[in-house]
């Protein structure tokens, strides 16, 4: 009798490849109990939605993906469209619920009200009610902050000024006089915007969670969310955060990346689905009420904020270092189960 199939829609081509290494990497080089598919999204919408299709006509049960803004929304879409169970992560739940209805796709991760509590953390080491400017871009992401990062930061007494620009234009506001600057920008777009003028803090999020764009565009010092790190204390499929990071590194040459624990817990929840049911319909009923300790952390479906949606702390980080950026945590009171590593560093 042949296995059961998970589905895995990554981005093994175009801008998005960053993202999908990490899944690449779990669903191939690590062993599960379950026959794997794995599709090409091509970092696109289109491909994305094309890749989870291809997935559901194979006949899958669950399917999975992590990562970006437009095509993980485009791979719930389809699955629920022909009633597939969907699990995703790395996009904040705000975001994923307002296209989704409860009952196929599922999701965790972080909200945008989370990435405002830490940023509003580190913004206060330099004192309380910052002046601070946002440098939010006019698509999907800037809109997203704007509605529910915007007013928790000031209900914390933070002014907030807006810096709306064009992504990847080339035309970026003037930051000049900003003490305090935070971002969801490229880091090509991040590095413009400060080349000539240097905030004592940046705070940013989105692309800035990576090392790459650090390393490429000189960003040290950056303050960043940290969802997983080789030091968070949890354990899972016999393997630690430490195990999974230093397995990765060995067979990639890369420094591990953040998605890396979340993309293993994807992988985790998939198994558990299809283990314990015998059917598409029953994959998504166990989901609704699976509480499951992953790599990730505890992911809790039957107390989510939503229907749909399990969630995992935050941490804040810094990048320290240009050649080889390290992100150290620098503070962990909204996720204590990640030592801190250092103090936040701000300019003068």
């Amino acid at each position: 009798m042949s296995r059961p199939l998970i589905g895995v829609v990554l981005a093994a081509t175009g801008r998005l490849t960053p993202l999908g290494t990490p899944l690449d990497f779990v669903t191939g080089a690590l062993h599960w109990p379950v026959g794997v598919l794995i599709r090409d999204s091509g970092s696109t919408t289109g491909g994305a939605r094309a890749a989870a299709l291809s997935l559901v006509d194979a006949g899958v049960r669950v399917v999975v993906t992590l990562g970006g803004t437009e095509t993980l929304p485009a791979v719930a879409s389809a699955c629920t469209e022909r009633e597939v169970p969907c699990v995703s992560t790395t996009l904040p739940w705000q975001v994923f619920a307002a296209g989704h209805r409860p009952g196929w796709a599922f999701h965790f991760g972080w909200g945008l009200d989370d990435i405002a509590t830490v940023f509003a953390d580190l913004w206060e080491y330099l004192g309380q009610a910052r002046v601070v400017g946002c440098l939010w871009n006019d698509k999907t992401q800037g809109q997203a902050l704007r509605r529910w990062f915007r007013p928790v930061a000031v209900a914390r007494g933070h002014n907030l000024v807006d810096l709306p620009y064009q992504e990847s234009s080339g035309r970026l506001p003037d930051v000049a006089g900003v003490e305090v600057l935070t971002a969801a920008a490229t880091a090509a777009d991040l590095a413009a915007a400060v080349s000539r003028t240097r905030p004592r803090l940046i705070t940013c999020s989105r692309w800035l969670t990576y090392p790459f764009g650090v390393a490429r565009h000189g960003l040290d010092q950056v303050a960043t969310i940290v969802s997983w790190t080789p030091g968070h204390a949890h354990r899972a499929a016999g393997r630690t955060p430490r195990d999974l990071a230093t397995a990765y590194e060995d067979a990639t040459k890369s420094p591990w990346l953040q998605p890396l624990g979340l993309a293993h817990a994807l992988m985790e929840v998939g198994c558990h689905a299809v283990t314990n049911s015998d059917s598409r319909a029953s994959a998504a009923q166990v989901l609704a009420r699976t509480r499951l300790a992953t790599l990730a952390g505890v992911l809790d479906w039957t107390s989510g904020p939503v229907p749909g949606v399990a969630t995992i702390p935050l941490a804040g980080g810094q990048w320290r270092g240009e050649d080889r950026p390290e992100l150290v945590v620098v503070d962990n009171r909204r996720a204590p189960v990640v030592p801190v590593g250092g103090e936040l560093l701000t300019g003068p």
